[in-house]
């Protein structure tokens, strides 16, 4: 299980208000410790999705390769999960799909840098090619999939890049299903917070 501190969470800039909800929730940050770690799966618990997204970006650094690991395949993940939107309206544009599937394969260590980068051209393409906020939103999504895994050979920006896209990708999913209802964007976000649980569970 991934994990950070309130330490760490600090140094990373956590928002205030938020580290104090979750802090007392706990006990308070000095009664549980400024460094004992904390469960990423308890901050998805008590401050939601977004606050736990967020966290991916300071795990202990011993955990920071499996996070890298994990943002990518999350980002994968949200993407294909609101494809349908973008596919119903283009049913023959296979470009999101296969951007997704590319990034995986590279997480995999089955693709190259050079068929990553074309799979993320076409991904933008795709995106500025949808005529409605839906299809744009699962488009643009796919892309941030593709960002997620290029964060791979993004230098020292690696570890906060593939987090952030991870979280990108979540948001224009949420984002998407207000072409529907809100009902449907609530779904939504519930079934993002439990992917990335069942993620977070599977670390070893």
């Amino acid at each position: 299980m991934l994990s950070t501190t309130f330490r760490l969470a600090r140094k990373a800039g956590a928002c205030p208000d938020r580290y104090r909800y979750f802090a007392k929730a706990v006990g308070g940050a000095t009664k549980y410790g400024k460094d004992t770690p904390i469960p990423l799966s308890r901050i998805l618990e008590v401050n939601g999705l977004a606050d736990a997204l967020w966290a991916l970006r300071c795990v202990v650094p011993e955990e920071a390769a499996e996070r890298d690991r994990l943002s990518r395949l999350l980002a994968c993940d949200y993407a294909e999960h609101i494809l349908p939107l973008y596919e119903r309206q283009y049913p023959t544009d296979r470009r999101p799909h296969e951007a997704i599937e590319t990034a995986r394969r590279f997480v995999r260590g089955e693709a190259s840098i050079e068929e990553l980068a074309a799979a993320e051209r076409a991904a933008e393409r795709a995106a500025e090619r949808a005529d409605s906020a839906a299809a744009w939103a699962a488009a643009s999504a796919a892309w941030a999939a593709e960002r997620a895994a290029s964060a791979a050979w993004a230098a020292e920006r690696a570890a906060w890049a593939a987090a952030w896209a991870a979280a990108w990708a979540a948001e224009r999913a949420a984002r998407a299903t207000w072409a529907a209802t809100a009902a449907t964007s609530a779904a939504e976000g519930e079934w993002q917070a439990r992917r990335l649980l069942e993620r977070l569970e599977a670390v070893d």
